[in-house]
């Protein structure tokens, strides 16, 4: 019987954890179809098999977390599997937004005796999917819904071929649907209360698996990758015309390109001049990539998710604005793909936005480097004497030491600031 085992789903993947098993034992499975859903260090995925057949046993169980590797279910034919249990699979070890239960063993497997019965909510998809009518939804909505105790077979998602997405479960929440009743023990919570201090009361929150891959990898990069940081203040007021002038000639619902775009896309020149920039330090040795792909850090369910614009040096700044819309768009509503969030030879990171003027980020290690990108505010300078005014925007290039060296960076900003400065190059 072949094995099923945790894969990879991102480039930086280590270890995952199990979320929801889509299939029981004794499902027929066909090869793409999704079986299980998978908490990784950059989003949760669901993972679609690559082996056809009947599903004989699960070696791991919700919420248990194994290496890359590591078998997690067998497939084969029924009468070689034993025969299926009489209710459905549960997990040994009760869990709370996808984080293992430290006091589980590791890899329990999913047939160890429940502690208590299954939700109705939790039961929806898989009865609908008997029914012959799986439930189509985001991994993001599928656990928001089991959170708020929202049956998901009862929503009309919005998302792509209907699938259901993380806004509908929050309107079907929000609209006064009563939770559907249980006769389990209560999930653990999330926060506990502790007495209250000379701080007031104080909140425990326990992080999710990917926030506590987050705060893991940021203090690896803090600690392993020797950051320097070289700042300095670009002149955006030729970019603000041009996109004036592209925003007019744009049709009806065609992607006109924000100023993010264009640093995206002057980014993407420079790497292709100073190969140093679009490389990483690895195993006593660079490492030098001949594709340009940047990533984007967008915001989402409380992490920090980095989804790839791959080849932004070739690409056309509009092409890279319809990319970075589409793919921050499926981070959002929980659709990104593992090969969207892989790839990555470089990162940038905006905060203007949020009226954010200047700020450090961290290297999103191995990359060599990442640019943190400040809003643009219009002031007052001095020109030929004179004062005016100009549209002034304040960066960050955040270097690992060990490969991007003081005027190895300083080059690859100074390239970066004129391409932003004179914006026609950018079409070149």
């Amino acid at each position: 019987m072949p094995d099923i085992v945790m894969p990879r789903l991102s480039d930086s993947m280590e270890e995952g954890t199990i979320i929801t098993w889509m299939k029981q034992v004794g499902d027929e499975i066909a090869v793409g179809e999704e079986i299980v859903e998978i908490e990784t260090d950059k989003a949760n995925m669901a993972y679609e098999s690559d082996v056809a057949g009947t599903l004989t046993e699960i070696l791991a169980g919700e919420g248990d977390t194994l290496p890359i590797g590591e078998p997690i279910a067998r497939v084969g034919d029924a009468k070689d599997g034993g025969a299926p249990p009489a209710g459905p699979v549960a997990d040994a070890s009760p869990t709370v937004l996808g984080i293992e239960d430290s006091s589980a063993p590791r890899g329990a497997p999913a047939s160890a005796p429940p502690t208590g019965g299954e939700s109705e909510t939790a039961r929806a998809p898989t009865a609908a999917a008997e029914a012959g009518e799986r439930v189509k939804a985001s991994p993001v909505a599928k656990r928001l819904a089991k959170e708020r105790g929202v049956d998901l077979s009862q929503i009309a998602g919005s998302g792509p071929g209907g699938r259901i997405v993380k806004k509908d479960v929050k309107k079907a929440a929000d609209g006064g649907t009563p939770a559907a009743t249980t006769a389990t023990t209560p999930t653990a919570p999330v926060s506990s209360e502790a007495p209250e201090t000379a701080k007031g009361q104080v909140t425990i929150e326990e992080p999710t698996k990917l926030q506590q891959v987050v705060a893991r990898r940021m203090s690896e990069s803090k600690a392993t990758a020797p950051h320097f940081y070289l700042e300095t203040v670009i002149e955006m007021s030729r970019a603000v015309e041009a996109r004036g002038r592209l925003k007019a000639m744009a049709g009806e619902g065609e992607a006109v390109p924000s100023f993010n775009d264009m640093v995206i896309k002057a980014c993407a020149l420079a790497l292709k001049e100073f190969p140093r920039a679009n490389g990483s330090y690895k195993d006593g040795h660079f490492e030098l990539y001949s594709r340009v792909n940047v990533g984007v850090a967008v915001a989402a369910q409380d992490a920090l998710v980095v989804p790839t614009v791959f080849d932004a040096d070739e690409k056309g700044l509009r092409q890279i604005a319809a990319d970075a819309r589409a793919l921050a768009g499926k981070v959002r509503d929980g659709s990104i793909t593992p090969p969207e969030l892989s790839g990555g030879t470089f990162t940038v990171s905006n905060l203007g936005m949020f009226g954010v003027t200047n700020f450090s980020a961290v290297i999103n290690s191995p990359q060599a480097g990442i640019l943190a990108v400040g809003a643009i505010e219009e002031k007052p300078v001095v020109r030929d004497g004179g004062i005016t005014t100009a549209h002034l925007m304040e960066v960050t290039l955040a270097c690992d030491h060990r490969i991007l060296y003081g005027a190895d960076g300083a080059r690859f900003l100074a390239r970066v600031r004129a391409l932003l400065e004179e914006p026609l190059g950018l079409a070149l």
